[in-house]
C-alpha cells in the first residue's frame, strides 16, 4: 500500500461513490450555515418538499449581518433583519439548533465550531462562506460551498466535488517577535500571489506551524483560500487534542480515549508524495502588512512598495489600478502612512489570543486621537472570557471599547463599514475594493501591528512597542 497524505486518507475514508467524470461523491461530517447564504437553500428544499436529511450534523448561527453593538434591541437595517428572521423561522421548521443573539454560544460561525468542539480531526466540514477552511487547523477536510450547495447538503448529507491536488507548505525555524500566523500567511501570499495554491487542498508543516498555537493554526488555514487554494489543513497533534478535551460537543470521558486513538492516525505518512511542495525560513519572515487590492500585494512593514519593474510578471495584473485606489505610490514607504481605522475582528483574527495580543501592546498607551477603533471579539464565549480576564477595562484605560461579536468590519454587510477614502489597518482575511465598504482602503495585517496603529495613528513596526 503506497504511502497517503493526510488529505487522501480522509478524502478516502469520506468518499461514498466515484463517477464517471472522475468526480467524488463526498460525505460531509459536519455542516455550518448562517444567515447569508442558508434562505435560497432552504426554499429549495420546500420547494422540492424535502426535509433535511440529518438536521443533527448542521448547526447554524447568526454572524454576518448582525451589528456589534445594542444586539439586544432590534436590528435596524431591514434587510438584515429579514435574513435572521429567516433563519430563525427555517431552522425551527427543520428541526435545526441555531445559536441566535440571544444564545450564550452565538459567535462567527468559524469561531463557535472549534470553541465548542463541534470541529474535530478528520472530518469533512463545509459551510457556504469561504473561510470555511479555517477548521483545518484541528486536520479536518474544510471548505467552502455556494448556495445550491448547501442546498444539496442539507438534503443528502453528501456533495459532489472533484478531488484536488495536494501542497505542502513546510515553514521550519524559529519566529521572530512580534511575528504571528497572520504574518506567515501574508508572507506566503506575497510569495506565490492568490492563486498559487490553486486547484490545492494545503497541508502547512514544520517547526514553525507545530510552534504555533491553535488559534494561530486557524489564522493561518483561514487566509489559505487567499491563496487560491480550495482549503489548508494542519496535522492534529497534542495540541489540537488538549484544545478540544472536554468541550461541549467533543467526546465525553467514554469516548474520548478511542477518538483520541483514531485521531492520533491522522498524518501524512513518511515518503507521501504531494503534488507541489514549497518550503520557508522563518526566521525570514517579518510583520507583514498590505499596501493593494488582493491579500498577495503585501510587503514587510518596514520596507517600500515595489515598482512595477521590481515585480514577476504574475504580480504585475492590476498592481497600478491597485495603487491608484489605495493612493499609494511605487516605491514609497507605508510606515508613517496615516491610518484612520483599525478594526481587530473577523474568523481571521477574533479569537481570545488576538485581543490578548492587541492588548499586551497597546497597555500603557492611549488610543491616537485621529483612530476610530472596532474591536470586537468573534464569540460571546470570547466576550465574556475576555471580560473574566480583564481585557476590556485594559481596554477602556486607552480609549478603546470591546463591542459585541460579530463579522463586523471584515465585509460591507452590516453597521461596521468603512467610510470611502478612509484606511484602515484591519486584521482581517479581504483587502478588495470595497469589501469594507465602498471607497474604503483595507491594509492587512496582524493584531500587533493593529494595536501599533491603534496608539500611534499611523502605520507602524509593532516590534518597537513590544517589550
Amino acid at each position: 500500500m503506497s504511502n497517503k497524505t493526510l488529505f487522501d486518507k480522509i478524502w478516502d475514508k469520506h468518499e461514498v461513490m466515484l463517477l464517471e467524470d472522475g468526480s467524488s461523491v463526498l460525505y460531509i461530517d459536519r455542516h455550518y450555515i448562517h444567515e447569508v447564504t442558508s434562505p435560497q437553500a432552504f426554499e429549495g428544499l420546500k420547494k422540492r418538499r424535502l426535509s433535511v436529511f440529518r438536521p443533527e450534523r448542521t448547526f447554524a448561527t447568526a454572524d454576518h449581518n448582525v451589528p456589534t453593538m445594542n444586539q439586544d434591541l432590534p436590528v435596524k437595517d431591514l434587510e438584515s433583519r429579514n435574513q435572521l428572521s429567516a433563519l430563525d423561522s427555517n431552522t425551527k421548521e427543520f428541526g435545526i439548533p441555531l445559536y441566535d443573539l440571544s444564545h450564550p454560544w452565538n459567535g462567527i460561525v468559524h469561531v463557535i465550531g472549534p470553541e465548542l468542539g463541534l470541529t474535530q480531526p478528520g472530518m469533512t466540514i463545509v459551510c457556504g462562506d469561504s473561510h470555511t477552511s479555517t477548521h483545518g487547523a484541528f486536520g479536518t477536510i474544510a471548505f467552502g460551498i455556494g448556495t445550491s450547495e448547501v442546498e444539496m447538503v442539507m438534503a443528502s448529507q453528501c456533495l459532489v466535488q472533484l478531488r484536488p491536488k495536494t501542497m505542502l507548505i513546510k515553514i521550519e525555524g524559529e519566529l521572530n517577535k512580534g511575528v504571528t500566523a497572520k504574518d506567515i500567511a501574508l508572507y506566503i501570499l506575497s510569495q506565490i500571489g492568490t492563486n498559487g495554491g490553486t486547484g490545492h487542498f494545503i497541508e502547512f508543516a514544520g517547526s514553525a506551524i507545530s510552534s504555533l498555537s491553535i488559534e494561530g493554526r486557524m489564522s493561518l488555514c483561514n487566509m489559505s483560500i487567499e491563496m487560491g487554494a480550495r482549503g489548508g489543513f494542519v496535522a492534529p497533534d497534542e495540541k489540537a487534542f488538549s484544545y478540544l478535551k472536554g468541550r461541549e460537543f467533543s467526546p465525553d470521558s467514554s469516548n474520548w480515549n478511542q477518538s483520541l486513538d483514531n485521531w492520533k492516525a491522522l498524518f501524512s505518512d513518511s515518503g507521501a508524495v504531494f503534488d507541489t511542495q514549497l518550503s520557508y525560513d522563518a526566521g525570514q519572515i517579518p510583520p507583514m502588512i498590505t499596501f493593494g487590492t488582493n491579500p498577495g500585494m503585501g510587503i514587510p512593514i518596514n520596507e517600500k512598495i515595489p515598482r512595477k519593474e521590481e515585480l514577476k510578471d504574475s504580480q504585475t495584473d492590476n498592481f497600478l489600478k491597485a495603487l491608484k485606489y489605495m493612493d499609494f505610490n511605487e516605491g514609497s514607504s507605508l510606515e508613517g502612512s496615516s491610518v484612520d481605522y483599525v478594526f481587530l475582528g473577523s474568523c481571521t483574527n477574533g479569537r481570545i489570543e488576538d485581543i490578548r495580543d492587541f492588548v499586551s501592546l497597546i497597555k500603557g498607551h492611549k488610543k491616537a486621537e485621529n483612530i476610530t477603533a472596532l474591536i470586537v471579539p468573534g464569540s460571546k464565549q470570547v466576550e465574556e472570557q475576555a471580560r473574566r480576564e480583564g481585557l476590556d477595562k485594559t481596554l477602556e484605560q486607552a480609549g478603546f471599547e470591546l463591542r459585541q461579536p460579530g463579522c463586523s468590519a471584515c465585509l460591507a454587510m452590516n453597521d461596521d463599514k468603512i467610510p470611502a477614502g478612509k484606511y484602515c489597518v484591519s486584521t482581517s482575511n479581504r483587502n478588495f475594493e470595497g469589501r469594507q465598504g465602498p471607497g474604503a482602503r483595507t491594509l492587512l495585517a496582524s493584531p500587533f501591528t493593529a494595536a501599533a496603529a491603534a496608539i500611534t495613528g499611523v502605520v507602524s513596526d509593532p516590534r518597537k512597542y513590544l517589550y
